[in-house]
């Protein structure tokens, strides 16, 4: 096994991301250690080096070709994680200055040396009985700033972000409150495309979906009145105008349900900037002023209260 995937699998024993096992952080691996091809892993060093230092060590030793202006990509992909790993440290200089730098922590340096030794999976063990594993550490954290969403009286979550903010309002306000008692067929999320996907049903009320079809972001069905809902989360775009009537029409020529279309924001001040853009007979619905609707609907709905 050569050096680099050698430094991978230290790495990896170390529970360190996929991402942090790239070959990249390989190479600050071996020269912040001083570990050339033939280098004892047992006499691994520790001494303070710049990010130039790294990459010049790599390109000399290793053969790499990376650019002097590759240094911040150096200090993102590795080195920012290796200090949250514990496995690094700095010398406490801004990091603008040209005395800036990075050294193996005493701790890491003597985990280093007994790599590929009887006692490696002794030093690991008590590194790690110290140190959370980056892998543990980082799917905690996402977990943590998961959006909890109860779906069809089932739990998910949502990943952060202002469309899925929007999202969860319209399942968990809009739905109980102009769709009661409907069941989602469809919602996506930013990361997991399709979250919720019922195809089995919505096949039976008619939808013919391709690859290449765009679900609208949230689809309900109301069985009680044999209403389907296509509801988009506008943040920024998506909004229901006359385009995007049509395509959702075609996809649902066969659906003999009646078909609602609405546009969700979550402010008034977003909806302002989309309003010239809405197709006639849509509904337009706002998380901030959840008990009303805006029917965009002709004399529909004229007439006294």
């Amino acid at each position: 096994m050569d050096k680099i995937n050698e430094a991978r699998e230290l790495l990896k024993m170390l529970g360190m991301p996929k991402a942090q096992q790239a070959d990249i952080c390989c190479y600050v691996l071996l020269a912040m250690a001083g570990i050339k091809q033939n280098t004892l892993w047992r006499d691994a060093g520790n001494e303070w080096i710049r990010i130039h230092d790294i990459i010049r060590f790599a390109n000399t030793y290793y053969g790499s070709t990376y650019a002097e202006n590759s240094r911040e990509t150096f200090r993102k992909q590795a080195l920012h994680h290796f200090r949250n790993a514990a496995l690094v440290e700095d010398n406490g200089k801004a990091t603008n200055s040209p005395n800036y730098r990075y050294r193996l922590t005493e701790e890491t340096l003597q985990l280093v040396r007994a790599f590929q030794t009887s006692e490696w999976q002794k030093s690991v063990n008590r590194f790690l009985k110290y140190h959370e594993k980056l892998i543990d550490m980082y799917a905690s954290k996402k977990k943590m700033t998961m959006m909890p969403v109860r779906i069809n009286g089932a739990d998910f979550q949502f990943s952060i972000g202002k469309h899925n903010e929007l999202q969860k309002a319209i399942i968990e306000e809009f739905a109980p409150r102009f769709a009661p008692h409907a069941e989602c067929l469809y919602v996506g999320d930013t990361i997991e495309k399709d979250l919720v996907k019922n195809v089995d049903k919505l096949t039976k009320l008619g939808f013919e979906i391709t690859l290449h079809d765009k679900m609208p972001d949230v689809v309900l069905y109301r069985d009680d009145k044999n209403w389907i809902y296509f509801i988009e989360s506008v943040t920024s775009v998506g909004s229901m105008d006359a385009k995007r009537i049509f395509e959702i029409s075609e996809m649902t020529k066969n659906v003999a349900a009646g078909k609602i279309f609405v546009t969700a924001f979550l402010d008034f001040k977003t909806y302002k900037r989309f309003s010239e853009t809405l197709a006639w007979d849509t509904e337009v619905w706002i998380a901030e002023m959840p008990e009303h609707m805006i029917h965009l609907n002709g004399d529909k709905f004229l007439g006294p209260r």
